[in-house]
């Protein structure tokens, strides 16, 4: 099978409508963001995975919680699954978890009306410590994992719509 992974941009129109809501609807704004988005990618040699970049500066107070447009999309193999994790030293210092715990991203997430756009929740989990992040910095890390099937998997409903669409008909 060949390698059809890679990571995208989602089209501009898709992420203005998102990011419009933390920079006070000016379009500019949201295209020098659109611009300057960097895809995944791994740090080293033998990294596992894929550090996914704050388009933005965000503050997080202990407790607080944002929800951050990434502008990512990924094709995949149909037999991989791409998860979502914190980044460890973030967790480490702040506790930053991810809210859903895994993000777990299906192959078939990139045909999604949303475009699969990769969203990232974050909350602050510390007692007592800021998070400033500044934008192009990484938040998390992706890592694609194999799956299998067991033999009398019958399924052929195909996704039609974005986050939490899955058995949505």
């Amino acid at each position: 099978m060949a390698n059809n992974n890679k990571f995208y941009k989602i089209s501009y129109e898709n992420f203005k409508n998102e990011i419009l809501k933390f920079i006070d609807n000016n379009e500019n704004v949201a295209k020098e963001i659109y611009d300057s988005i960097i895809l995944p990618k791994r740090a080293t040699k033998f990294s596992a995975g894929y550090d996914f970049f704050s388009p933005i500066d965000f503050v997080l107070k202990p407790g607080e919680t944002i929800k951050i447009p990434t502008g990512i999309r990924v094709s995949m193999n149909d037999d991989l699954v791409l998860l979502i994790f914190p980044r460890s030293s973030l967790g480490f210092k702040y506790r930053l978890q991810l809210d859903n715990t895994v993000g777990v991203i299906d192959a078939d997430y990139f045909n999604a009306d949303n475009e699969g756009h990769i969203f990232v929740k974050l909350t602050n989990d510390s007692k007592d410590k800021i998070l400033e992040q500044p934008k192009n910095q990484a938040i998390c890390q992706g890592i694609f994992i194999k799956y299998y099937l067991t033999n009398d998997d019958e399924v052929d409903v195909e996704r039609k719509g974005g986050l939490g669409s899955t058995n949505v008909q």
